[in-house]
């Protein structure tokens, strides 16, 4: 019996790695014809979405723009990975080699990225860490991400804004930060800064969280960056550092908003209420959000 289960293990392990090879082997094929189509890309990274290891298909505008980009430095920061089974820096790391420092705040999730054969066949570090606007200077200088590097993703679903704002050491050519489209595509808002934030815990249905994408926008500029499109799925924003544009279209927040449709809203017991659209906003009046624009707290 415990042969048996101990050959079923096996079977099942390599079966799983050769899944992942051939999803490989066919985002590689796939990268290449996103290259020789380059000019239409360009008007829309849309086009170039592939999933290996992403949620969101972020994988292939990724592989897109890492391989248009002037980027020297093949390093990447990640945080919010949880186990790093689902994460847009996994396939750069195993496809393209990169080298990557994540953070996740559970000690849990950090041990299995250890465990992962990944840890030993490339250069990543995974450190436990509670991210906030007052400690991730620090983390990135204490992992040897500073000055240029790479690429920045930053998706903790609560104070985004707030650290993203607040990194100073670290000047990536490349940013990915996730938004909110429950705020919709003009309003300027931001969840109010709270280094323990907990999305759960600041409004029971899980809505009112990270920032829109037009206070992304204006922070972006004002940090060097312009916006140049977001996924299909209307939750992640990519942003490019000026001097690196080439020929990426600059848009306005109107021009590359997106809806998201998944529909994670709760009800006051926890329990998925399957709103869209209009009904997420509707969810969440009369919670605080901090206008980046007024520079004031404003009530939903």
């Amino acid at each position: 019996m415990f042969k048996t289960l101990q050959r079923l293990v096996r079977n099942f392990t390599r079966l799983s790695r050769e899944l992942e090879e051939s999803k490989m082997l066919t985002a590689r094929l796939l990268a290449q014809e996103h290259q020789k189509n380059a000019a239409e890309i360009l008007k829309d990274l849309k086009k170039a979405e592939f999933r290996v290891f992403s949620q969101w298909n972020d994988d292939g505008i990724i592989q897109f723009l890492v391989q248009y980009l002037d980027i020297k430095l093949h390093t990447f920061v990640e945080f919010g990975v949880e186990d790093y089974k689902e994460a847009n820096t996994r396939y750069l790391l195993q496809n393209n080699n990169w080298t990557g420092l994540v953070l996740d705040g559970s000690a849990k999730n950090v041990q299995k990225i250890r465990e992962d054969r990944i840890y030993w066949q490339h250069e990543l570090t995974a450190r436990e860490a509670f991210v906030t606007a007052e400690n991730i200077n620090e983390l990135l200088s204490a992992s040897g991400m500073t000055g240029e590097i790479g690429l920045l993703h930053i998706d903790i679903d609560g104070n985004d804004y707030w650290v993203w704002k607040a990194i100073q050491v670290a000047d990536p050519v490349l940013v990915i930060m996730e938004y909110n489209s429950v705020f919709g595509p003009e309003n300027a808002w931001t969840v109010p800064y709270d280094p323990s934030f907990y999305r759960t815990d600041y409004h029971h249905s899980n809505l009112c969280y990270g920032a829109s994408l037009t206070a992304l926008c204006d922070l972006a500029n004002e940090k060097g960056y312009a916006f140049v499109g977001s996924n299909s799925h209307g939750n992640n924003a990519y942003f490019v550092r000026k001097d690196k544009l080439r020929d990426l279209r600059v848009l306005q927040p109107s021009e590359g908003f997106v809806v998201s449709k998944f529909r994670e809203g709760r009800d006051r017991a926890g329990k998925l209420t399957y709103w869209s659209g209009e009904e997420r906003l509707e969810a969440i009046r009369g919670c605080r959000v901090w206008d980046t624009r007024l520079n004031k707290e404003v009530i939903i």
